[in-house]
């Protein structure tokens, strides 16, 4: 995922966080094990003067690969080098 997200992207940040452990129980099948849920951070200039809606479209298409395989949540953090970020 952070290859595919480097080459789409070229961002100045990025993390990308395997959260699955978080998880476990939620339902039978999630052990904590694995990667169902991940969260990125990313800080690109793609991503200037596009809606979070957008972004969050942009990152879902790079990763869509992940999502049809079988990764059951995404959280997103996307933003522009010019705007603060939580992280």
């Amino acid at each position: 995922m952070t290859a595919k997200l480097e080459a789409a992207f070229s961002p100045e940040r990025l993390e990308v966080v395997n959260e699955s452990h978080l998880h476990a129980g939620h339902k039978p099948e999630f052990t904590g094990e694995g990667e169902t849920h991940m969260r990125i951070r990313i800080v690109s200039s793609a991503f200037a003067g596009m809606s979070r809606l957008a972004r969050h479209r942009a990152i879902n298409e790079v990763v869509k690969s992940e999502l049809d395989a079988g990764l059951h949540a995404l959280a997103v953090e996307a933003a522009a080098p010019d705007e603060p970020t939580r992280w």
